[in-house]
């Protein structure tokens, strides 16, 4: 295995098509961490370091940003207004046909004109954000309240500006570099907090820790371990080919297997369980603040919910399975592969081909992926259940960052590979 892995570098620094790509995506996440370090104006660093330490969301969520929510940099959103573009667009595909059908049969003109609108509809929600963001950290105290309005203007365009330039970054990565921009991204984000992690835990270390951090470095190793073989796992259905005769030669009769995996959705259900969190926590920390009494108070209750672990973990597992579900019945038909099937006069052996063939396909779906969310929503989780029973404040990269860093890199692996076999073609 270790030959294989250093002659799989030899092939790929002989290949220069294939070393500019690499080389382009490390530009592309260069050009993240620089833009992750330039800050606006105005900002109490001590408040924030204070802020966001009480608050377990808001540092879970600059972990995705790469520590630019912590720096309040340019690019404090990360990829976030993109992301909740992404999933109104794809919650569209299900309520307009119109929209179905821009992303399904418009070919490669369609799918650009799917991710122009979503670009579209990334900008109204990047302001948002920006300044809900921006509001609720001058309400804190971290942003100087008596700036004049015009330098929240500034603040909120330069944010904006900077999301989307984040966002053109990703995909300058996957046009031009290999693998997915946007998870390129969020995993340099994630990657980049590991020096202070280590860091934090130098500094804070214990000799009466050792046995929890042993503990932990094993549940870290356990979970790689089940991450890839959950993300690797697949259920396949046999699909016999029938025989046609075509003048003197006889063609099909193999049989082959529809691959349909357990874990059909990715990393895509916590991201977007995430991104759908931030928006009631950010709008409760900014009303509990308004005068109204009533109002204060219906949203401080909101904020206590929130605040609560057990509640906090409920919700974040629910809204992981249902993104599951859902997110595998947006992107795998079983209607439209029932169809390919029969067209191509294959069938699966004790089913009708049509109807029949859907709802198989359907029930053992189903089944897969409900293992598959169920395994998204306890990974989703985890960190909740460990900083519960662990408290090693300096260990800030959980069970989700851990999913997304060995999906992005598994990924990223199969994609090389798949350079490597065409140049060898």
């Amino acid at each position: 295995m270790i030959s294989a892995f250093f002659s799989k570098l030899k092939t790929i620094s002989k290949d220069q098509s294939l070393r500019k790509k690499i080389g382009f995506v490390l530009g592309m996440l260069i050009v993240f961490r620089l833009l992750a370090t330039v800050p606006i104006p105005g900002v109490d660093r001590i408040q924030l370091e204070s802020f966001l330490s009480q608050n377990e969301f808001l540092s879970f969520l600059n972990i995705f940003s790469g520590g630019g929510l912590s720096a309040l940099s340019v690019v404090m959103l990360g990829v976030g207004p993109y992301i909740t573009a992404s999933i109104i667009m794809q919650l569209m595909t299900l309520v307009s046909d119109r929209v179905k059908e821009i992303q399904t049969e418009g070919g490669e003109a369609g799918r650009k004109r799917f991710s122009k609108i979503t670009r579209y509809v990334s900008l109204p929600i990047a302001i948002l954000q920006s300044f809900g963001f921006l509001l609720l950290l001058q309400q804190q105290g971290i942003l100087n309240a008596d700036a004049a309005a015009s330098i929240m203007i500034i603040n909120v365009v330069a944010v904006t500006a900077g999301s989307f330039l984040l966002m053109w970054v990703g995909e300058l990565a996957t046009e031009f570099g290999i693998g997915n921009g946007v998870s390129l991204i969020i995993f340099a984000g994630i990657i980049s907090t590991l020096p202070s992690t280590l860091a934090g835990l130098v500094s804070t270390y214990d000799p009466s820790q050792l046995p929890t951090l042993v503990a932990y470095a094993a549940v870290g190793i356990a979970i790689i371990l089940l991450v890839v073989l959950v993300s690797e796992a697949e259920r396949p259905i046999q699909v016999t080919y029938a025989k046609q005769t075509r003048g003197n030669k006889t063609y099909g009769g193999t049989s082959t297997y529809l691959p349909l995996r357990v874990n059909q959705a990715g990393v895509i259900p916590i991201i977007f369980a995430i991104s759908i969190l931030l928006f009631p926590t950010m709008l409760a920390q900014i009303l509990s603040k308004v005068d109204n009494v009533m109002i204060q108070q219906a949203f401080q209750k909101v904020i206590e919910f929130l605040d609560n672990g057990l509640y906090y973990g409920i919700v974040y597992f629910v809204l992981v399975v249902l993104f599951t579900f859902f997110y595998t019945a947006v992107t795998f038909d079983p209607e439209q592969i029932a169809k390919n099937l029969q067209r191509g006069g294959a069938f699966i052996a004790g089913v009708r081909p049509g109807e029949q063939t859907e709802a198989y396909i359907s029930k053992v779906l189903v089944r897969i992926t409900l293992v598959g969310a169920l395994f998204l929503g306890f990974i989703a989780v985890l960190p909740l259940i460990v900083s519960y029973y662990a408290n090693l404040p300096g260990l800030t990269i959980g069970g989700t960052s851990l999913l997304i860093v060995v999906s992005v890199v598994v990924d990223l692996i199969k994609k090389t590979d798949a350079q490597l076999s065409m140049r060898e073609y």
